[in-house]
């Protein structure tokens, strides 16, 4: 009873804290969050009330880390490809309204005003206004101006001049100048404008620049008489001229449309596309070749010390890839890197490494190659010593030469159960984000691009460089490539599961 009661309580304070969460996401207008807690309310009281939902309790923990590890990072990537969302595109529509409708101008023949500023212990400020157009004075009551009449009793005179209104004290001229920062900021509604500090000597009438209809959804320019009209995220005038800043907005397919179509932004992101692949089919096929050689040559027999070659063999694997990315980085250093001094001595000559794109691919795949043997060793190593020696016997017999064996028993055998790894080294590979940005940082430039691409970037690189680059976020173009490598590997892990699952059936039959 104690531990069914105790059941209750904690339930009922989870739910009354749901349901307070929900009215407020419900005013805010969160719906996407306030669909997500209803659901998971329901879910966790359906899982500790209903019999039948008993197996929930133990799935739920692991669904709820599931949506909001995996299933909700998906859901907003793929919103924001939908977005113009970047530098120049962040804040929200209401946001950027009211950045607008508080922007002023200073009407000719603007209304002009002397004044004193009186200041109590608290450190509260009120302002005496008095009009140099009609010598009419004003008090600052808060955020408006009131007419003051100078003879009320609230006003202290000494020698002819007010020193005091209602315990506020009178600032001098230098303590105004030591709190300019706060008299800066001191503003006043007053008729359809505002008044505001202008210089040391007088506050003046400001009106506001635009003003929102939001009937007709448009920016009106109160001093041009302009009208701007929301397209895509940017308010935007009849001739063209655009409002900065923009707000986020929905652009539907545009930023694929972009990527593909728009000359500034599909062309460097075909090099990058297309070098994406290369990268990663090289890279798997060059640690491939040399990891299995490596195999063939260490699963001899009588090859003496192969135990220490082994071990000696796996030490790039062992050790941290980026700190064998940095020190690949200092060796193939264009002045002072110990590669660059033995060609000068060999062959007279220093290789641009960072700065020619054909050479940054190479020591790319040179690194890489470093990095990615020693796996491709031990597996093709675990792989060949489970093939039965009895098969290269009987080829020995029927006369087949070493290339022979190889091609037709060795070969075909490790695919079966190589073929899946390979195909998931591609899949890594293809985002090997770690290898490019320490060694290279996806650079040289292309020339002329509109966007931070480099010779050497990779889709995921690029992405990065998008959204992180410093020259300006785009994180609505990002998200949309981001989609894109989604789908890539997507397809090739698909491709992946049926292509081990028809090698076990063949493994099957043999």
């Amino acid at each position: 009873m104690i531990a069914i009661l105790l059941k209750i309580i904690v339930l009922s304070a989870v739910d009354a804290l749901g349901i307070w969460a929900c009215v407020g996401l419900y005013q805010a207008k969160g719906w996407g969050l306030l669909f997500v807690l209803i659901f998971g309310l329901v879910g966790l009281n359906a899982a500790l009330l209903l019999r039948k939902a008993y197996p929930l309790r133990y799935l739920l923990p692991g669904l709820v880390l599931f949506g909001l590890m995996v299933v909700y990072p998906i859901i907003y990537n793929i919103n924001i490809s939908f977005m113009n969302y970047g530098t120049g595109n962040i804040l929200s529509k209401s946001q950027v309204i009211s950045q607008f409708t508080n922007e002023y101008f200073q009407p000719e023949n603007g209304e002009r005003f002397s004044y004193l500023i009186f200041k109590n212990a608290e450190g509260d400020m009120r302002v005496l206004l008095v009009s140099r157009k009609t010598n009419k004075a004003y008090l600052s009551v808060g955020d408006h101006l009131k007419l003051a009449d100078v003879h009320d009793p609230l006003f202290v005179y000494q020698d002819g001049e007010i020193v005091e209104i209602d315990g506020y004290q009178r600032m001098s001229k230098v303590q105004i100048i030591q709190n300019l920062n706060e008299v800066q900021n001191l503003a006043f509604k007053y008729n359809d404008g505002i008044v505001k500090f202008y210089s040391i000597d007088e506050f003046r009438v400001f009106k506001p620049l635009y003003r929102y209809d939001e009937k007709s959804d448009v920016l009106i320019n109160l001093k041009t008489g302009k009208v701007y009209r929301p397209v895509n995220g940017t308010f935007v005038s009849s001739d063209g001229e655009k409002l900065s800043p923009g707000f986020r907005a929905y652009v539907g397919f545009k930023n694929f449309i972009d990527i593909l179509r728009n000359p500034q932004i599909s062309g460097p992101f075909l090099r990058v596309f297309t070098w994406t692949f290369l990268w990663a089919l090289l890279s798997v096929f060059t640690t491939f070749v040399l990891g299995l050689t490596l195999a063939i040559l260490l699963n001899d027999s009588t090859l003496r010390f192969r135990y220490l070659y082994r071990t000696l063999l796996i030490v790039p694997y062992v050790i941290p890839g980026y700190i064998s990315v940095l020190i690949w980085r200092g060796l193939f250093n264009t002045n002072f890197g110990v590669i660059n001094d033995i060609l000068q001595k060999l062959l007279s000559t220093r290789i641009s490494w960072f700065q020619d794109p054909f050479w940054a691919k190479v020591a790319l795949l040179i690194v890489n190659l470093w990095l990615g043997f020693p796996y491709m060793m031990l597996i093709s190593l675990g792989a060949l010593q489970s093939i039965s020696p009895e098969l290269y016997e009987a080829a020995r017999v029927d006369g087949a030469s070493s290339w022979q064996r190889f091609r037709s028993i060795t070969l075909p055998l490790l695919m079966i159960s190589l073929a899946p790894l390979l195909i998931g080294s591609f899949a890594f590979n293809f985002n090997n984000f770690t290898v490019i940005y320490l060694l290279t940082g996806g650079g040289p430039p292309i020339p002329g691009s509109q966007t931070p691409a480099g010779a050497t970037d990779i889709l995921i690189s690029y992405t990065y460089k998008l959204a992180f680059g410093g020259a300006g976020a785009q994180y609505g173009y990002a998200a949309a490539i981001s989609v894109i490598i989604f789908l890539i590997i997507g397809s090739i892990s698909a491709a992946n599961f049926r292509f081990t699952k028809r090698l076990e059936e063949m493994s099957e039959s043999l």
